[in-house]
């Protein structure tokens, strides 16, 4: 009896393993309850009308959604001709869009600038011949954005596809559907879980960029600094609204974690 309760015990009861893991845990929590415990609560409205906490949380929600609108209008049909393509540069390609996952956003900043600055491959025969600049506006914001944010939505978004049944394109075939109405009114219904999970990334993945932004776009109150440039911001000048937006920003995180709670936390 006392072999099987041995081999019965689960090994989370080992300290050895417990220790470790609690460490792991107080190593995240800590820094965020000492957040919590710092902002000053009974001023927090007051923090939160500060001039650069309103402007950077206004900017955040133009730029956001804007960056919303074209990651659906070009990582939807990407993600869907990733997930039915067969052609050999397939992978390569879903190696390129997921290459900002694990590139330092401020090398994406670096490679922007580099494509869309005054003296860029692209930017410079813009600025030439078209007069229009595209860093340290709100555009570059916006594109910024877009660089770290598409490949979380497609990659969310190419495994929902990936998972369909490849007779839905021929019954649809069959039934007279082209391409295109099959992939609207047939495809994006059925993975619509799935773009929700990937939008919800994207979204607080737009939310929370900041080395890009910072060397594409600058930080300029109303025009470019978001939400996250204006904690850096305020910091300096004003503490009191730093951890007010801070604490803004977690509470978003925690509602986009928990709006995934059934995808991320089984």
């Amino acid at each position: 009896m006392r072999a099987t309760s041995t081999r019965e015990r689960p090994t989370t009861g080992s300290w050895s393993l417990r220790v470790p893991a609690l460490i792991g845990i107080a190593f995240v929590v800590v820094p965020l309850l000492a957040l919590l415990a710092r902002t000053d609560w009974p001023q927090l409205g007051t923090h939160l009308s500060s001039p650069v906490v309103g402007q950077s949380l206004r900017l955040s929600a133009v730029t956001t959604s804007a960056t919303m609108v074209l990651v659906w209008l070009l990582g939807t049909p990407l993600a869907w001709l990733l997930a039915r393509s067969d052609h050999p540069l397939t992978a390569w390609a879903r190696a390129v869009i997921t290459v900002p996952l694990v590139l330092p956003p401020v090398v994406g900043g670096v490679a922007l600038l580099m494509a869309w600055g005054r003296r860029g491959v692209v930017g410079g025969p813009l600025e030439a011949w078209f007069g229009i600049s595209v860093p340290f506006t709100t555009l570059a914001v916006v594109m910024a954005e877009l660089f770290v944010a598409l490949p979380f939505y497609v990659v969310s978004v190419e495994g929902a596809m990936r998972g369909l049944d490849r007779r839905v394109d021929q019954v649809a075939a069959t039934l007279g559907a082209g391409p295109v109405r099959t992939f609207v009114h047939v495809v994006v219904p059925l993975v619509l879980p799935g773009i929700a999970a990937g939008s919800a990334l994207a979204w607080a993945r737009a939310l929370g960029e900041f080395g890009a932004t910072i060397t594409f776009a600058g930080s300029f109150p109303g025009r470019t600094q978001t939400a996250p440039l204006g904690v850096y911001a305020a910091l300096e000048q004003d503490p009191d609204a730093a951890l007010a937006l801070s604490v803004v920003m977690l509470a978003v995180s925690v509602l986009v974690l928990g709006g995934l709670r059934s995808r991320w936390l089984r």
